[in-house]
């Protein structure tokens, strides 16, 4: 049995040999793909595992204010990055490297899964800003883990304690609602843009070009040898504002602990000395990234500390509004010889409208009326004038419009005239409105910079400009033709009218106007004070210890009186009284005068340090008809040195994390 030789079936033999020629003949055909119908992909691809091609993040450009100091810097950190250009399975490894960047494992996964679509050569930024340890940890896992890497990226550095933080607005990722916008379709996931505020106006000038470099690596995806090509990113553009910083930290002194805003402007220009706007956020808690329970919280808050109250908060002007209206019933030939008697109120439309004081103001003209704000002069004079003609003056003054200023989301506020109930509410206007409307009431509401760039016109004899934060000089070409900084309408304003108006608003601050201790010595400073109300006298009567339901206090003022220089709005929510909305204003006016005054003159210093100067201006009369030309000479101690200026907004003196 065992001498026996065994032999193979024919058919056994016949299938190993098909099994075999099949074998071959699937191993020629891989040989021929490989060498010959796929050379060039395998080729390319043999590349990629040996070639890297690794970003270089461009810094953003630094916004620098009207002198050229730094209010934003950028600093250096490190990003933990997910290179995708290798075949393993990074889901798999997401449980590690969450563990060892401090991750949520399911935040890891999803970060894979969202950008699973995309081209294999953009990396997944992970993790940004990263500490010590997490850095430790990548460069101790290079080999089990050789698709995570650092990379060197910049982040914000902004003025702490909410300095600016409206104005300037802040950057973060980009998001998909953003990417389908056409302003950003050229930009990656994960790239840093701004959000808000000139960060967002002005992201295509301080937003630079990233680069790259390729380098070599081995099978364990670490670098060897030198780079093998560089293009250098090209950072952002610097951004000059009209921002003075001294004068932003007087306001943003004046307006701390309250809620409102102030804003400053160059009447003659429209360019921006300062906006602040309470409560405030800290722009560095964006830099990297917010966690959801802060923004929740800032989202959330009664006071709404995201809001730019100087651009989007869209209340009633209160009295302010009676300078414009006194410019129509000048303009309209009826306020010149309107002369009411005024016992505390008035009845029209068979209502009794009261005025602010209750024992009344007598026999009131124009000017009493204005430094005394008399409601019952300015119920009559807009009962003369009606609706439709007061609507006309205040248009054409800017309300109920946007200004035009370079901040996104501006509010446009409300003009109301009989077209605009009718198309809005379906219903016709009732005369008895207008009287509300007549003092700043009502239904009309206009924002902080709204209201400044309509006094400002007033003030400069009817020359409305497009109020601007960025310097036009330092921009590219086509943000001039978009938002014509440089464009000035000019409104006529009698000259009479302008006259009286406006030395009646440079009584208000004296005492026997409404702001008296507003008044600074030595500093001829116009103005209007306002008081609105946020919900009728009724309702607050029944919750009078309520807080919440206090008055706006409101104050527009200018220096000087002629072709001022400054003008500042201040809006104080729950300030009750207009003047004390009006002592936080003359803080920002008298910052911009005492600088002012600490400029280098041409005038020639005598030997003991003193300077003889003269000049000559105008009061008005005692009655308050006309007024007398004043002159004199004085001499004047100069300091025998310029007082410092700050190098940077505060908290950037020292360009660190801390």
């Amino acid at each position: 049995m065992f001498g026996r030789d065994e032999k193979l079936s024919p058919i056994r033999l016949t299938a190993i040999q098909y099994v075999i020629l099949a074998i071959f003949l699937f191993l020629t055909y891989g040989l021929w793909e490989l060498q010959v119908s796929k050379s060039d992909y395998y080729s390319a691809a043999a590349e990629r595992n040996r070639i890297r091609n690794v970003p270089i993040l461009a810094p953003r450009g630094k916004i620098l204010d009207r002198n050229g100091r730094t209010i934003v810097d950028n600093y250096t950190s490190y990003t933990a990055m997910l290179l995708r250009d290798s075949s393993r399975d990074l889901t798999a490894d997401a449980g590690l490297i969450a563990q060892g960047l401090h991750m949520d494992p399911k935040e890891v996964r999803d970060k894979i899964r969202h950008f699973a679509s995309l081209p294999q050569f953009q990396p997944i930024y992970l993790k940004e800003d990263i500490t010590m340890d997490e850095e430790s940890f990548i460069e101790a896992h290079k080999i089990e883990l050789p698709e995570l890497a650092t990379i060197r990226a910049y982040r914000r550095l902004y003025p702490r304690k909410g300095f600016l933080a409206h104005l300037i607005g802040y950057v973060g990722e980009v998001s998909e609602d953003m990417l389908n916008q056409a302003q950003f379709e050229l930009y990656d996931p994960g790239d840093v843009v701004g959000k808000s505020g000139v960060e967002l106006q002005y992201n295509s000038v301080l937003m630079g070009k990233n680069g790259s470099r390729q380098v070599v690596v081995n099978s364990h995806g670490k670098e060897v040898g030198a780079p093998l090509d560089e293009k250098p990113a090209e950072p952002g553009k610097p951004l000059k504002l009209t921002i003075d910083v001294d004068l932003q930290i007087a306001a943003e002194e004046a307006i701390e602990g309250k809620n409102g805003a102030i804003i400053a402007m160059d009447p003659h220009t429209g360019e921006i000395l300062a906006l602040a706007s309470r409560p405030a956020f800290d722009p560095n808690d964006f830099a990297v990234r917010i966690s959801r329970q802060e923004w929740n919280k800032l989202v959330n808050d009664p006071d709404k500390p995201l809001l730019n109250k100087a651009i989007q908060a869209q209340l009633a002007p209160g009295s302010t509004f009676k300078i414009i209206m006194s410019v129509a019933g000048w303009q309209e030939g009826i306020a010149q010889d309107l002369t009411v008697h005024c016992n505390g109120g008035a009845e029209f439309y068979g209502r009794r409208f009261g005025c602010w004081v209750k024992t009344g103001h007598g026999e009131v003209a124009l000017t009493k009326a204005i430094y005394q704000s008399c409601d019952v002069f300015f119920y009559t004079l807009a009962e003369k004038l009606g609706i439709g003609r007061i609507s006309k003056y205040a248009t054409a003054l800017g309300l109920g419009q946007k200004t035009g200023i370079d901040l996104p989301q501006e509010a446009s506020g409300v003009m109301p005239s009989e077209e605009w109930k009718l198309r809005n509410f379906r219903q016709r206007w009732f005369a008895g409105e207008t009287s509300s409307v007549g003092i700043g009431q009502g239904a009309v509401t206009t924002t902080p910079v709204q209201l400044m760039r309509a006094i400002a016109a007033i003030s400069t004899d009817g020359r409305l400009v497009v109020p601007h934060v960025a310097d036009p000089a330092g921009l590219p070409p086509e943000y001039l033709e978009v938002n014509h900084y440089t464009e000035v309408k000019n409104l006529q304003i009698d000259a009479n009218g302008w006259n009286l108006i406006t030395d009646a608003m440079g009584r208000v601050l004296l005492p026997e106007g409404t702001a008296p201790s507003a008044h600074i010595p030595g500093i001829d400073i116009a103005g209007k004070t306002g008081s609105a109300q946020i919900v009728s006298l009724a309702t607050r009567a029944k919750h009078a210890n309520n807080a919440a339901l206090n008055q706006n206090g409101w104050f527009v003022g200018f220096t000087p009186r002629r072709n001022p220089d400054v003008i500042v709005a201040v809006l104080f929510e729950g300030g009750e009284h207009g003047k004390l909305a009006a002592r936080l204003a003359t803080q920002v006016i008298k910052a911009y005068v005492d600088k002012q005054r600490r400029q280098p003159t041409n005038v020639v210093q005598k030997n003991d340090g003193k300077v003889a100067i003269s000049g000559l201006w105008t009061e008005p009369d005692a009655d308050g008809d006309g007024e007398k030309l004043q002159g004199g000479r004085f001499s004047v101690n100069l300091p025998k040195r310029p007082l410092p200026l700050p190098m940077a907004a505060p908290g950037l003196s020292r360009l660190s994390r801390n």
